[in-house]
C-alpha cells in the first residue's frame, strides 16, 4: 500500500496545506504520529511538559500573529489538562484549536484507555467543536476548526481525532482530491464596519465633548490598529489611556498618556471612545463612582453581543482597525483638536506629571534588601535600553505584575503578556514561549514572582532544548505575596508549626533550576549584581533565570486587590 496514508498523515496534510505553521503541546497515544508528521511537513511542534502551559502558549499565540495558536494533546486527561489553555483563550476572545486524540469509537462507553466524551468537556470553553469520525472527514474537520477560530469574535475551537481514525487508511489521490476540494471551499468572511451615520453620529459625540478620553485594550492590539490609533490620538489631542495588555499601541511616554492620571481620567471625563475593550471588572464595568454617572460611552467592537450587554451611548460593531480608519477619515474633512491648553489636556498632563515624580522620587532610592520598585527601575531602564524591536515583557504575579504595570515601559505595541482579563496565574513560561517563537526577532523578557513561576517553572527546560531568547527573571520574596503575613492569633491549632499557607522554602535556589539543563542562573541582591546579570543575559540572548531576592515584607497581600481577599 504504497501510496496510502493514514489518519496522522491526512491530519499533518491538512494542517500544513491550510498555513500553520506552529504546534505547541504534549506528545503520547495516540497523537505521537501526528506530531512527528506535523514535523516532516514543515511544522515546528513545539514540545512541552505539562499540556496547561502548552495550551496558555497557544493561546497567545493566537494573540500575536492573530492565526490560531494549536494545542495538541493527548486523550482523557490530556484533554482535561488543555482546557486552561482553551478556556484562557475563550476569556481574553483569542483565537486557539486544540486537537484532541480520542478513544477507539467501536469500545466508547466501555471504559477504554483514558476514555471521556471530550465533545461534552470542551463545551463550556470553546465556541465550535468537531469530532472526525472517519478518515475522509478530516480535512472538512481541520478547515472549520481554523476558520471558526478566526471568525467574529476570535476564540477556542475544538478538534476530536479518535484513534482508530488516526489509523484508517485511504490512497494519497483520494487525500488530494479532498484537500483540493475544502481548500476551494473555504470562504473567509469580510472584515467588518457600522455604516458611515453611526461614524458621523460617533465623531459628533466626541467633537461636542469637553473632556472626551480614548480607552483602548488588547483587541486593539489584536486588530493591529496602531497606526490609525496614533492617528485619532495626534489629530484630536484626546487623552488616552490603556488597558494592561494595550499598553504600546501608543508609546507609554506620549505627551497625551493618562496612565498615570488614571483616576481622574475615567472620574471626569464626559465622553469615552472605548476602542476593543470590555467594560468589565478591569474598567469598573463602566459604572459610577469610578466614572461618572453621566459619562457617555461609545464602544467599538468585533462583537454585536458585546454592545448589547453593555448599552452604550453609541456602539460600533466593527474591526477596531477598520473603525478607527473611518473615524479618522470622517475627522479629515472637518478636523478640530483640543490643543495643550485646552483645560481637560492641561489637568490630565498636570496630575500625570504630579504623580510621575513622585513615583520617580520613589524609583530613585536604591532600597537594599530589594523592595519591588527598585529592582523594577533598574529591568525598566535594561529593558529600555535595548531599542528597537522592543523586547515582549511577560508578567504574572500579584505585587509583581501590579508594581511592574505602572513601571515599565511599552514603546511597541503587543510587547506585554500578563494575566489578562481572567486574571490567570501559570501563563508565564508559556507566554514567553509562544513569543519567541511567534516574534523571533524579539528578546523576551519576564518579570514573575516566585508564585507565578512556580505554576510553570519546570519549562525553561523547553527554553534550553530549543533554545529560546528568554530571560526569565524571579522576584523571590518566599512565597504567595510574601513571607508570613498572620497575626499572632490566626497561626493557632493543631498544625500552628506548619509554615502559612502563603509561605515557601526562603531563599529558594530558583536560578539553579535552569542550570541543571544547561541554562544560564544568576542570583541577584543588590543593584549592581542585578545590572551585570541583565546585561550578560540580554547581550546573550540565551535562556536564563535571573533569581532576585526580595524583601518578604515588601509586598502587599493580593497584590492591589486587596478587597477581593
Amino acid at each position: 500500500m504504497a501510496d496510502c496514508l493514514d489518519g496522522n498523515v491526512l491530519a499533518a496534510k491538512s494542517f500544513a496545506r491550510f498555513g500553520v505553521t506552529h504546534m505547541f503541546g504534549v506528545v503520547g497515544i495516540p497523537v505521537t504520529g501526528l506530531a512527528n508528521r506535523a514535523v516532516q511537513l514543515g511544522i515546528r511542534f513545539i514540545s512541552f511538559h505539562n499540556e496547561q502551559s502548552a495550551g496558555y502558549a497557544a493561546s497567545a499565540y493566537g494573540y500575536l500573529t492573530g492565526r490560531p495558536g494549536l494545542l495538541l494533546t493527548v486523550s482523557g486527561p490530556g484533554c482535561v489538562h488543555g482546557l486552561a489553555g482553551l478556556s484562557n483563550a475563550m476569556i481574553n476572545t483569542w483565537p486557539m484549536v486544540m486537537i484532541s486524540g480520542s478513544s477507539d469509537q467501536k469500545d466508547s462507553g466501555r471504559g477504554d484507555f483514558q476514555e471521556l466524551d471530550q465533545i461534552e468537556a470542551v463545551k463550556p470553553f470553546s465556541k465550535f467543536s468537531v469530532k472526525a469520525k472517519d478518515i475522509k472527514e478530516i480535512p472538512d474537520c481541520v478547515a472549520r476548526v481554523l476558520d471558526h477560530a478566526v471568525s467574529g469574535r476570535p476564540g477556542g475551537c475544538y478538534l476530536d481525532l479518535p484513534t482508530d481514525v488516526l489509523h484508517q487508511m485511504i490512497t494519497e489521490s483520494e487525500a488530494e482530491k479532498l484537500l483540493t476540494e475544502v481548500e476551494k471551499g473555504r470562504v473567509f468572511e469580510a472584515t467588518k464596519a457600522p455604516p458611515s451615520s453611526e461614524i458621523a453620529k460617533a465623531v459628533s459625540v466626541l467633537r461636542m465633548a469637553e473632556r472626551p478620553l480614548i480607552v483602548f485594550g488588547k483587541g486593539a492590539a489584536y486588530a493591529r490598529a496602531e497606526g490609525e490609533l496614533k492617528k485619532l490620538v495626534e489629530r484630536t489631542g484626546i487623552p488616552f489611556l490603556p488597558t494592561p495588555m494595550g499598553k504600546g499601541l501608543v508609546n507609554d511616554d506620549h505627551e497625551l498618556a493618562a496612565s498615570a492620571a488614571r483616576s481622574l481620567a475615567i472620574g471626569k471625563c464626559d465622553v469615552a471612545l472605548v476602542v476593543g475593550a470590555r467594560l468589565n471588572w478591569l474598567l469598573h464595568f463602566g459604572e459610577s463612582p469610578k466614572w461618572d454617572k453621566d459619562v457617555k460611552f461609545i464602544l467599538v467592537d468585533v462583537s454585536e453581543e458585546e454592545i448589547k450587554l453593555r448599552k452604550p451611548h453609541l456602539g460600533l460593531v466593527g474591526d477596531a482597525k477598520k473603525v478607527l480608519e473611518m473615524l479618522n477619515k470622517e475627522i479629515k474633512d472637518d478636523p478640530f483638536c483640543l490643543g495643550k491648553s485646552h483645560p481637560w489636556v492641561e489637568a490630565i498632563s498636570k496630575k500625570v506629571k504630579d504623580n510621575v515624580s513622585k513615583m520617580e522620587a520613589q524609583l530613585a532610592k536604591d532600597v537594599v534588601p530589594f523592595n519591588f520598585l527598585t529592582p523594577m527601575r533598574i529591568i525598566r531602564d535594561a529593558i529600555l535600553g535595548v531599542g528597537s524591536p522592543a523586547p515582549v515583557v511577560v508578567s504574572e504575579g500579584a505585587n509583581t505584575m501590579d508594581v511592574g504595570r505602572s513601571v515599565l515601559v511599552q514603546t511597541e505595541p503587543r510587547t506585554r503578556l500578563d494575566a489578562g482579563t481572567w486574571g490567570t496565574m501559570g501563563v508565564g513560561l508559556g507566554y514567553c514561549i509562544a513569543a519567541a517563537v511567534a516574534n523571533p526577532e524579539r528578546l523576551v523578557v519576564a518579570v514573575e514572582g516566585d508564585s507565578g513561576f512556580g505554576f510553570s517553572a519546570m519549562e525553561v527546560e523547553t527554553l534550553v532544548r530549543y533554545k529560546l531568547p528568554v530571560v526569565v527573571i524571579v522576584f523571590n520574596n518566599g512565597g504567595v505575596y510574601g513571607g508570613d503575613r498572620r497575626s499572632p492569633e490566626e497561626v493557632s491549632g493543631p498544625f500552628k508549626d506548619d509554615p502559612a499557607p502563603t509561605s515557601f522554602v526562603p531563599g529558594a535556589a530558583y536560578h539553579t533550576l535552569i542550570e541543571a539543563f544547561g541554562g544560564k542562573g544568576y542570583l541577584v541582591g543588590t543593584p549592581d549584581e542585578l545590572k551585570s546579570a541583565l546585561s550578560e543575559s540580554f547581550s546573550a540572548r540565551k535562556p536564563a533565570v535571573i533569581n532576585v531576592i526580595i524583601d518578604p515584607f515588601a509586598g502587599a497581600e493580593s497584590g492591589r486587590m486587596q478587597h477581593k481577599n
